[in-house]
């Protein structure tokens, strides 16, 4: 499944969640995604985004992984269902805006708990989701970085008339 189908299937997961545990079930969920698409990313992804995307899947495992509890109440981490990340700018799009949310609700169950070991839970979560949020931004930066390069070497690609390297060009008079 594509990585922005898996990414939705999340925030609707996330916003249908209605006991602490399951948004710090969701929230894990979306680390083993991050950690899933970083890895599809690091091998497949554009050469530039390569190392970050190394760094993201390695914060996504950093976060703790999905105990038994969180994979009984999900029902298995979504992310082995990745098979591609089609457009990488896109995807990463949405995993920022998942992870921003995960953040706020895991926030929100933070501040509402009194117990402790629950409260320590999400501020583990927390950190690991912010973690994966500013890989994703450096992500997304780098690809804007490149974009411009990768659209004039598009465009000297395909350009008839323009310098295309494949099509003669006739001198001037």
């Amino acid at each position: 499944m594509d990585a922005e189908r898996l990414i939705a299937a999340g925030r609707r997961a996330l916003a249908e969640c209605r006991a602490a545990l399951d948004v710090v079930a969701e929230a894990w969920q979306t680390q083993a995604l991050a950690q899933a698409i970083g890895s599809q990313l690091a091998v497949r992804g554009p050469q530039e985004l390569r190392g970050e995307a190394r760094g993201l899947s390695e914060a996504g495992g950093r976060g703790g992984g999905l105990t038994d509890g969180c994979v009984l109440r999900t029902g298995g981490p979504r992310a082995t269902q990745l098979t591609e990340v089609a457009d990488p700018r896109r995807a990463l799009t949405a995993l920022g805006t998942l992870l921003g949310e995960v953040g706020m609700a895991l926030v929100g169950v933070a501040c509402a708990t009194d117990e402790e070991g629950l409260y320590w839970q999400c501020i583990e979560a927390i950190d690991a989701a912010d973690e994966s949020s500013d890989r994703v931004r450096a992500m997304l930066r780098r690809l804007s970085l490149h974009e411009p390069v990768r659209d004039r070497t598009r465009d000297r690609q395909i350009a008839p008339g323009r310098g295309d390297p494949a099509e003669p060009t006739a001198s001037p008079p």
